[in-house]
């Protein structure tokens, strides 16, 4: 799948874009396999993938979060690929209310993006993260997320630009 998360910006936490107040986050694994149903409701509220598909492929789904708040902001579907050392992540997505101009929170998908890097580096990957970019965002993400093209849409984040993120999203113990 093309990711084409537009990274509005990168903060410490979630920005909320009313009164610029920085909030704390958490995620947590979707445990339960989303079904179709599932994902048509999700349609319906705005979501713009089918969520079930990356389940039915092996891929582990993640929920963003604000801290003690159970609006899910924005969810990541991502599988590690470890004998190759990397996590390939096949869906990046905002929550409706944080898309745009008058999205709710900034800092959404580089916080995501952040969560895959730091799932990556604990399972061995050295916080290698692939993905594959929709082509009009490619320099996007090579200026945002430091992201490497090896292709033409093929994109991957490096050990240095994980970092970056996990330190930026990530508190010292989380």
């Amino acid at each position: 799948m093309e990711i084409d998360i537009y990274i509005d910006s990168l903060t410490d936490c979630l920005l909320c874009a009313e009164d610029g107040r920085l909030h704390d986050t958490e995620y947590r694994l979707v445990s339960k396999t989303i079904s179709k149903r599932d994902a048509a409701e999700l349609k319906a509220k705005g979501w713009n993938f089918d969520w079930s598909i990356p389940h039915k492929n092996g891929y582990e789904v993640y929920e963003l979060l604000l801290k003690d708040d159970d609006d899910v902001q924005g969810m990541i579907a991502l599988k590690h690929i470890r004998d190759q050392y990397y996590t390939h992540v096949d869906i990046v997505e905002a929550a409706p209310h944080n898309i745009g101009k008058s999205g709710k929170y900034k800092g959404v998908g580089a916080h995501l993006f952040a969560i895959a890097c730091k799932l990556s580096w604990e399972v061995g990957n050295e916080g290698y993260v692939q993905f594959t970019a929709k082509s009009d965002l490619v320099e996007h993400y090579k200026q945002t997320l430091n992201a490497i093209a090896i292709d033409w849409h093929t994109m991957y984040i490096d050990s240095y630009g994980a970092i970056a993120l996990i330190k930026r999203y990530f508190k010292e113990g989380e």
